[in-house]
């Protein structure tokens, strides 16, 4: 089955949540969701470092990925504050997000630092979850699809056609993040996700590139979520605080996922009703 037959759900819960708090909140979301099928919804949550081997335990044989927020470049070595993949192994984490904003912006990573991540995180045998974005500096010069296919083409410089079966990519524009964030529109986020699937199409070919989950992040609520998800090159969505409550994350998936379903339904070459998207980027 295509990776893109499914729904892509996660969130990132940030240095928010104790262990109690994640591990509680794991088990009342794993409880909500058990009856949709894995084959409709590839569901993630990525919580704090102290949080993981709980949150894994809480987890373990369930539907729900449980990934890391940061990983480092090297399975040891002198890098003080830094987790390798071989640690995050150790306690069944295999999916590690890559190049948050934060990361970026607060804490000053490079696209060649994303870049050695991402390439080890792969070579580990993890999921990579790259995340890019422009500022609004970027987008105030018409420079956001300039920045995002930099990013792109940096960030996965190392990776190869056959290891991009492994790679998920989030698009967050840093203006729409965080508490003063402002969502972008969904023809906005569409329309970057289609320059962001012509560039993996580009450094992959059609065939892989196109079947690379994209999830748009950035102020995702419950009002702008089926708006999103109807856009034709929004794979999932990447949700923040309005997924922390697992009821309200609960009833965001119910929500979108039957729209999420007629758009696939409707876009399939067998419908005649529209172009697929390989056929949109030759």
């Amino acid at each position: 089955m295509k990776r893109l037959d499914r729904l892509y759900m996660g969130t990132n819960t940030k240095m928010y949540k104790t262990i109690s708090d994640t591990t509680a909140f794991l088990s009342r979301l794993d409880q909500l969701t058990a009856d949709i099928p894995a084959d409709h919804l590839e569901l993630f949550v990525i919580p704090s470092y102290t949080s993981l081997e709980s949150a894994s335990r809480t987890v373990a044989g369930g539907r729900i990925r449980v990934g890391a927020q940061n990983m480092g470049w090297e399975d040891e070595g002198q890098f003080t504050g830094e987790i390798s993949p071989v640690m995050l192994q150790e306690i069944g984490v295999n999916l590690a997000m890559i190049g948050h904003s934060e990361r970026r912006h607060v804490f000053g990573e490079t696209d060649r630092q994303e870049e050695k991540k991402v390439a080890k995180a792969i070579s580990s045998g993890f999921t990579a979850l790259l995340c890019i974005g422009e500022t609004a500096e970027d987008k105030a010069y018409g420079l956001s699809d300039e920045t995002l296919r930099a990013q792109l083409k940096i960030g996965l410089h190392s990776i190869t056609a056959e290891q991009a079966a492994n790679l998920w990519i989030a698009y967050e524009p840093v203006w729409a993040i965080g508490v003063n964030g402002v969502p972008a529109d969904e023809q906005y986020a569409d329309e970057r996700h289609r320059v962001i699937k012509e560039t993996l199409s580009e450094l992959f070919g059609p065939e892989t590139g196109l079947d690379i989950p994209v999830l748009y992040g950035g102020s995702v609520n419950p009002e702008n979520a089926p708006l999103l998800i109807q856009m034709p090159h929004i794979d999932g969505l990447f949700i923040g605080r309005s997924a922390w409550d697992a009821d309200r994350f609960n009833a965001i998936i119910r929500t979108v996922l039957p729209l999420f379903g007629s758009r696939k339904n409707a876009a399939s070459p067998q419908s005649g009703s529209c172009k697929s998207q390989k056929e949109e980027i030759r």
